[in-house]
């Protein structure tokens, strides 16, 4: 049990480590331009929240799973 309770630490740090690259990855792009690496974050994002609005309620229920994995 305690080795099951350290692997899921190990998961939840690098859970949080990565979305806070992410945040920053978001930042750099919105305010660097095209900096290598990172550029493509933000695009990317938004056309994922743009097809997840094309997609009608499939694409709500889809927002509503993965915003169920940040929680």
């Amino acid at each position: 049990m305690k080795m099951l309770q350290g692997f899921s630490s190990t998961i939840n740090s690098l859970t949080t480590v990565v979305i806070s690259l992410l945040g920053l990855g978001i930042v750099v792009s919105l305010l660097g331009g095209n900096v290598p690496f990172v550029s493509g974050i933000a695009d990317n994002i938004v056309g994922l929240v743009q097809s997840l609005g094309d997609a009608g309620i499939v694409g709500l229920i889809a927002a509503i799973i993965i915003l169920g994995f940040y929680k």
